[in-house]
């Protein structure tokens, strides 16, 4: 993949607006189906289509966040932001525009992050500094992308679908969902061909991503690919999150290509796992969800995916529970899980390390 970093830029300060919404090519198309859990908007009356740094710092955000929509009126940002409903959103925008508008969107819970990006940080760092969801005020475009590429590793890992009772209709649709597709046997050459045709028509995937994909699917493996920083994961996670057929059926030869690498790791690892042993999990929840846990105390809970975790402790409570209790609509959670092998043997889902 391209390393080549950002090229460097500074948004230009005025708080004069034009009716245009300077969006190009990455504006939304109105058949394009959304395939993550998450967008960036950047908002600056400035913004120039035309500009080279424009287009350098673009690209490199569409690496983070492939769908990505550019703004240069602050009211029609607005309302775009107002129509979101399940996804979050990332916002970069100018100093000026965002401190007439912030304060009054700040609250929105699809509202996950924003960036100051200016050309005087020492003005505007006085009215970001009283607002929790501005993570910064910024000059240069390299440390935004930063920034973004950490947190949008935490909203992933706060928005995996989560059951709080196991007769929960998601609960059981996963689970005959799972089984129908481990049955399912079928060309891995044309299942890749049909994900990255599928991708190209929804135009929510960078190009880089999608024929990164194409060249090296079977140079690595199928974990290298949930963990690594791709479409995959996100893409996966929204499908189940949504429940939406199409991105499961689609990604169908992964999450069976997945299944099958963790049973072989399971086999190959057990006899030398502990009998019993904790694994930990940090992540945001929303407050629906958790007044949800909470009545469920003493039931069950599912994750509806394949689920990550850590056996060091400070990891996921630093690196994701603790930031996650910073953000106004969300609460920042620690799972400790004890894990029995016996127990876990006699189950049909495989773990590994």
């Amino acid at each position: 993949m391209d390393k080549q970093k950002p090229t460097k830029t500074a948004a230009s300060e005025t708080a004069a607006m034009t009716t245009t919404i300077n969006c190009g090519a990455v504006l939304p198309r109105p058949v394009r189906r959304i395939l993550q859990n998450f967008l960036l908007v950047w908002l600056d009356a400035n913004l120039q289509e035309s500009d080279n740094d424009f287009k350098n710092s673009l690209h490199h955000l569409r690496k983070i966040v492939a769908s990505v929509t550019t703004f240069t009126n602050a009211q029609q940002c607005v309302n775009f932001l107002s129509e979101i409903k399940k996804e979050k959103v990332f916002m970069i925008v100018s100093g000026s525009l965002g401190r007439q508008i912030v304060p009054e969107i700040e609250a929105w819970p699809q509202l996950e992050a924003i960036y100051v990006f200016c050309g005087n940080q020492s003005v505007h760092e006085q009215w970001a500094k009283k607002i929790s969801k501005i993570k910064g005020v910024y000059t240069k475009i390299e440390p935004i992308c930063q920034a973004l590429e950490i947190d949008r590793q935490r909203c992933d890992q706060a928005m995996i679908p989560i059951s709080f009772n196991g007769l929960d209709p998601l609960f059981m649709y996963t689970q005959l969902l799972k089984e129908a597709l481990l049955e399912i046997e079928d060309d891995d050459k044309k299942s890749i061909k049909d994900l990255t045709d599928y991708c190209r028509e929804q135009d929510d995937i960078s190009e880089d991503q999608i024929k990164l994909v194409e060249r090296e699917y079977r140079a690595h493996t199928p974990i290298w690919w949930y963990t690594a920083e791709t479409f995959i994961y996100p893409m996966l996670n929204r499908g189940l999150r949504e429940m939406d057929v199409n991105i499961i059926l689609k990604m169908g030869f992964f999450i069976r290509h997945l299944h099958q690498h963790i049973t072989e790791l399971h086999g190959e690892q057990k006899g030398s796992m502990p009998t019993n042993f904790q694994v930990f999990r940090g992540q945001g929840l929303s407050m629906e969800d958790f007044e949800k846990m909470k009545k469920t105390k003493g039931g069950l809970m599912s994750f509806n995916n394949f689920l990550s975790t850590s056996r060091n402790r400070e990891i996921s409570f630093k690196n994701f529970a603790r930031p996650a209790a910073l953000n106004t609509n969300s609460v920042g959670i620690l799972f400790i899980m004890n894990i029995d092998t016996a127990i876990c043997s006699k189950s049909s889902t495989p773990f590994a390390e």
